[in-house]
């Protein structure tokens, strides 16, 4: 049996099918140099759709890959011309918002920023916050576990669902629209979805956590003069500020000079002579008793030599500022295409990791430039690594730089973005052979033609 793309035009009406001269004007991703070759991307409205697709795309054992907001970072969308793409976009409603519960319900196709919006439309707040906030959507964060700004207080995607609708490869629904915190009974099946990009199932409708909407926000920003100084600093903010602290993003001189220096926009709100900058941010319910119980535990830090030098936002416009500094990852190009990277380790090993990573580097490419920042508090580190090779050989030699020191300290090769593609030959020296085979058995139970994003994340 075979599907052509005529059986899917009646299914799904005008828009629904993009040919492939049509799916060839689009591009393959946010950093993707090429465009989506596939025979077609289909573009359903209703989890029935989706499953009626799959149903036929199983019984003619057609490989199906599932498109968000294309902002993943791993290769993990990538298109062959045999695939057809199923893009989500037009699943795109919030179905219900409950003030009461503090839920939201929401079709997977929904921008991120979009349901923050919502919520707030509520005095409500939907934690998970990430850079990509306008274009990504909530159904790839969920099927990627994205983290973002505000793991350190609220945890990544898969503390912020209560439950959610996913379609198997065979076309049956799961529908598992949980609503409650507690809910013991029996598997908790969301998470054979969260955080396994689409190899097990195309999740379609989501049931969200909020929270209170904050109405306070308090950010400062410092400068450390030693990395031993940065946990340090991290505990005493976490521990004066009794549970507010949301955000403690680190910044190494090498990204902090690349955001405050031309052609970047941003201007240094510290001089540029320190090795480390810290955002921090604490979010609350009382402005005025926060802002000074934010104030004085920077003082405080400034006063016990923690923190060598600080500002202390006085309006949105200066908040903004600040988090446009972290946000202008567009820098990252400024000496060529580079090689981005999210790994995740112990704070007690992130001073020497940083140099045993540039000491590898250094070896094979004396003149290469390295960006590094990251969601310290939560173990996350970023790297932007340019060598001025594009090649192969190259980029073999940087990952092996970057990847090989967290074998011995039980490190992760993917603190966020998945593994995709592009992290693919490394899962196994973050992952034991019975990890792996594991993951390998639900890959196979659950779709046994390996017609879901097939040769992702592992080889079956």
């Amino acid at each position: 049996m075979q599907v052509t793309i005529d059986d899917f035009r009646q299914l799904l009406g005008s828009g629904g099918v993009l040919a492939a001269d049509d799916a060839r004007a689009r591009r393959g991703g946010i950093y993707h140099e090429d465009n989506i070759a596939a025979q077609a991307v289909l573009r359903p409205r209703t989890t029935d759709e989706v499953a009626e697709i799959l149903r036929r795309c199983n019984a003619a054992r057609q490989t199906i890959i599932v498109h968000g907001g294309l902002t993943n970072l791993t290769h993990g969308a990538d298109t062959r011309p045999a695939d057809i793409v199923l893009s989500l976009e037009r699943m795109n409603v919030i179905e219900e918002i409950e003030p009461l519960g503090r839920t939201m319900t929401v079709q997977a196709g929904v921008p991120l920023q979009v349901i923050q919006e919502a919520a707030a439309a509520h005095d409500l707040m939907f934690a998970v916050d990430l850079g990509a906030r306008g274009s990504c959507q909530i159904g790839g964060n969920v099927s990627t576990n994205a983290g973002g700004n505000r793991v350190i207080r609220y945890g990544m995607m898969r503390e912020n669902v209560l439950g959610l609708e996913a379609v198997l490869a065979d076309g049956t629904v799961v529908s598992s629209l949980n609503r409650m915190i507690k809910n013991n009974a029996g598997f908790d099946l969301k998470h054979l979805f969260i955080g396994t990009e689409g190899q097990l199932g195309i999740v379609t409708r989501l049931v969200l956590r909020l929270r209170e909407a904050s109405r306070s926000q308090s950010t400062g920003f410092v400068a450390i003069d030693s990395f031993a100084r940065v946990p340090q600093f991290l505990k005493h903010m976490d521990r004066e500020l009794g549970g507010m602290l949301s955000a403690f993003e680190v910044m190494w001189a090498s990204f902090y000079d690349a955001v405050t220096t031309p052609p970047a926009r941003g201007k240094p709100p510290l001089p540029g002579e320190y090795p480390y900058y810290v955002l921090v941010e604490s979010l609350g319910a009382d402005p005025e008793t926060d802002a000074a119980r934010f104030e004085a535990a920077m003082i405080a830090a400034i006063d016990a030599g923690l923190a060598a030098d600080a500002v202390l936002a006085k309006s949105q416009g200066e908040r903004a500022a600040l988090w446009a500094l972290r946000d202008d990852v567009e820098q990252m190009f400024r000496y060529g295409r580079p090689i981005i990277f999210d790994v995740s380790l112990a704070i007690a090993y992130m001073e020497q990791y940083v140099a045993d990573v540039q000491a590898a580097l250094s070896r094979h490419y004396p003149d290469h430039h390295m960006l590094t920042f990251g969601h310290l508090g939560d173990g996350n580190l970023h790297f932007a690594i340019a060598v001025g090779d594009t090649g192969e050989s190259a980029r073999r030699k940087v990952e092996e730089s970057v990847y090989g020191p967290l074998m011995a300290i039980g490190g992760s090769v993917s603190a966020e973005h998945g593994i995709g593609l592009e992290k693919k030959p490394y899962l196994d020296w973050c992952r034991t052979p019975a990890e792996i085979d594991l993951m390998r058995t639900l890959k196979r139970t659950l779709d046994p033609n390996g017609i879901l994003n097939p040769g992702k994340v592992f080889d079956l």
